[in-house]
């Protein structure tokens, strides 16, 4: 499961000290496999992080957890409201083939190897 959160920060100290504290409670949580915080190079207000999780029952457990409440959660409230959470239909490491997956939507198409 991936996690795009996109912001639009006007005090990028006050922003970046917050994120990184939020960041590291998302990554103290179980499932967490990656996180990245980043800035659009051609509109520098513009900001995202990235999580990368096991399941998504792991991403709303993380969620739910007294740390990221406390760190995580009052900055992912001042994100724009999009849609955020999004399932891997694919991926590809540096160098290899790409590896599909399945939709763990009802209506979403079949596993293939």
């Amino acid at each position: 499961m991936l996690v795009v959160t996109r912001f639009v920060v006007t005090d990028p100290d006050s922003f970046r000290e917050r994120a990184h504290t939020a960041l590291a409670a998302l990554a103290a949580r179980p499932g967490y496999v990656s996180g990245q915080l980043g800035r659009a190079i051609d509109e520098p207000e513009t900001w995202s992080m990235v999580t990368g999780w096991e399941s998504v029952g792991a991403y709303r457990r993380a969620l739910s957890s007294y740390e990221v409440k406390l760190h995580a959660t009052p900055l992912l409230a001042e994100a724009l409201d999009e849609p955020s959470a999004y399932e891997v239909l694919a991926a590809a490491e540096p160098g290899g083939q790409v590896v599909v997956g399945g939709s763990d939507r009802a209506d979403g198409p079949a596993l293939r190897s």
